[in-house]
This record gives C-alpha cells, structure tokens and sequence, in this order.
C-alpha cells in the first residue's frame, strides 16, 4: 500500500509552496523509501516560486538537498538495509551510461528527467500522487516531503555517528560550491580568488578555495551579514560589488586580476559572466555556478576570451562524483576540516518553506533548513 506523507509542493510557476497530504509509492527495484531528518532550502527550488526555472510537471514537490533513515528498501536491491542513514544527492550516478562511464559522474544520463520529476526510466510513471493526479518530484526525490521515494543512483550511505541535520547540507550546496572552487575551478595554493555571490554556494565556493590553499580569497556580496559570514570561512577580503572587487585583484597582482572568480550568485543575470570575465588575469579561469532565468543569455567578449586565452566553464554539483566526493566531503567534517554546523542560520518546519524564502530573499540566511518530527 503506498505510504500517506506531508510534503510542500508549488502548483504553479510562479507560485508559492504549500504543504498538502501526498499518497507515495512503496519502492521498486532499486529504490529506497525514506523518512526525511532535513531538508536544506536550496536556491534553486526558489527560483520555480519565481517562475525562473519551469518544469515539466505541476503539481511539484520540491526540495532537492536533504537526510533521512530508510524505511523500506525495494525488491533486489542490494546494498540497502531498513534503518541505513543517507543523504540524497540531487543529480544521479548509474556508474552504467557513456557519461558515467567517462567518470562524467555528476552527468549522467539518468538525470535526463529530474525536471520531469517522473521515474528516471518512465517519464509517464511517478512515485507521488494527490488525489490520483501525478506529482513531480524536484530532481527525482523531493526532500521537501515527509517521507519520500527514490532511485538509489541517487541516495548514499553514510556514518550513523553524523548528525543528520549538518549532513543535508552534502546533497547541494556544499559539494556545490567546493567543487566550483576545488573541482571546476581549479584553485591551486597561492592563487587569488574572487567569489560572486555568499549564498548557501558561496560560502562553500569560499570553503573550498581556502582550503585549496589560495592566498587571497575575495567574497563580493551586497549583503553586510553574508560578507561578515565569509569571513568566518575564509575569505580573506570583502567587498559590495564586483568593480570594488577586480580593482582590488589587480592592484594585488601588477594589474593582472585573480586567477580563479566563481559565479556562485543566487539568480544570475545576463552581465555577471562578464564582469567575471573582466575580473581574471590572462589565462585564467570563470567558473558559472549560479542558475538565473532558463532564457537568459549572457553577453561576452569573444576578443577577450580568445586572445586573453580566458577559460570560461560551467559546473553542475561543482564537476563533484556524488558517490565518491560526498563521503570525503562528509570525512573531512568528522575530522575538523570542513564546516557544516555553522552553515545553518536557521530552522524551519515544513510548513515555513515560503516564509523561509522569504527570510532569504531578505539577506537573513546563509542556509535555512528544514528539520523534520523525529
């Protein structure tokens, strides 16, 4: 019988969130049912409030970063036992596809439906339903849910010794945005970065080039509280804007630019790869993590892409390989060298998820979080 589970879901892009009563499958082959610990509250189910990313499927269950414990494991699926502690990871990895295969992990072809919020193999087949009509599900696990149901591609194993709460984080934004500096960035010691944006990617964009031994590491954000919170995480200087910022690289390096900027702002505009752009030296490097309007083109200049030799790169969970990346991620938490815990600004109930946006929207978070009724 499927399972009746709370869950907050939008109907309409734009819209807003609201917590209804959802029937959800019981697991099939290589699934897994869990009961969500915490759910982070990620930008990116933001932007369907604001209609920024469309998706296939309405009514949508969001939420795409979270913890839990399983409660049901599906016929012949190996590897998962009831009572297993996991974090989700929101894009797939089969480890089977030409992507995986090419140790594209964070590509794989089994995320070809998560805007369709359908089953990966079925796109006509849900695991969540509302009063007999098909619910998507955000990335195909919607951790915006009581309980939830998905493919373990999907779901990790982790340590019962670490605390669901701070290992929710590891689904999104953390691997996001450390690999955006570590990864798709490339941050060697001594390099000097510039982050764009301090959200719940940003901070760890900050984290990650820190920790990959950059001397300088330059946070921009308008935002007085989050450029204060970069600073608790490595960020070396801050500033308003991005001139404040390029002006201050290149009076650091002979008139260079940094190495390395990340565009890690929480709704991208069409000017902010550019500005990134200009803030680099010769040969370096702009790494696009932020997600804006799916239609929004960005202008740049090809004379100073090409005959500056600049790199300008793309990064969905920060270039990360979810199954190997996130338990060295959550390894380095256990030993000191990673900060979760203090990433979180604030909790939230289920039925707060609109209102948690809009403590967002206010400049009041760094990384709200969902915590669920034991």
């Amino acid at each position: 019988m499927p399972t009746t589970t709370r869950a907050s879901i939008i109907r309409q892009s734009p819209g807003e969130y609201e917590t209804v009563t959802l029937e959800l499958d019981d697991p099939k082959k290589g699934e897994v049912q869990v009961k969500m610990a915490a759910s982070g509250l990620c930008h990116s189910d933001d932007h369907l409030q604001t209609g920024d990313l469309q998706v296939m499927t309405y009514p949508f269950c969001g939420g795409h970063e979270g913890s839990g414990v399983i409660t049901k494991v599906g016929p012949d699926t190996p590897g998962f036992e009831v009572g297993d502690h996991v974090v989700f990871s929101f894009v797939p990895s089969c480890g089977q596809c030409s992507a995986c295969r090419r140790g594209d992990f964070n590509l794989c072809d089994k995320g070809a439906l998560l805007l369709v919020g359908s089953r990966a193999d079925d796109a006509e087949d849900f695991r969540m339903k509302l009063d007999g009509q098909n619910v998507g599900q955000m990335c195909g696990i919607s951790t915006f849910s009581e309980y939830t149901t998905a493919d373990v591609a999907s779901v990790i194993k982790i340590d019962k010794d670490i605390p669901l709460k701070s290992a929710a984080l590891v689904g999104c934004g953390v691997p996001t945005g450390f690999g955006t500096a570590v990864k798709a960035g490339g941050v060697k010691p001594g390099d000097v970065v510039i982050v764009m944006g301090i959200g719940g990617i940003g901070i760890n964009a900050v984290q990650g080039a820190a920790h990959a031994g950059a001397t300088r590491v330059i946070a921009v954000d308008p935002v007085p509280f989050k450029r204060e919170m970069a600073q608790e995480f490595g960020a070396t200087d801050v500033f308003e804007d991005m001139q404040q910022a390029t002006e201050f690289a290149q009076s650091i390096t002979e008139g260079q630019g940094a190495d390395v900027a990340l565009v890690t702002v929480g709704v991208l505009e069409a000017d902010h790869p550019a500005q990134a752009l200009a803030s680099i030296r010769k040969g370096g490097t702009v790494v696009v993590t932020g997600l804006g309007k799916m239609t929004e083109m960005a202008p740049i200049s090809p004379f100073d892409l090409t005959l500056m030799q600049k790199r300008l790169q793309g990064a969905i969970i920060g270039a990360q390989s979810p199954h190997s990346d996130i338990p060295k991620l959550l390894r380095m938490y256990q030993a000191g060298h990673l900060k979760l815990d203090e990433l979180i600004t604030k909790e939230y109930t289920l039925d707060q998820v609109t209102e948690a946006y809009k403590d967002m929207h206010e400049g009041k978070n760094i990384r709200g979080v969902i915590v669920f009724d034991d």
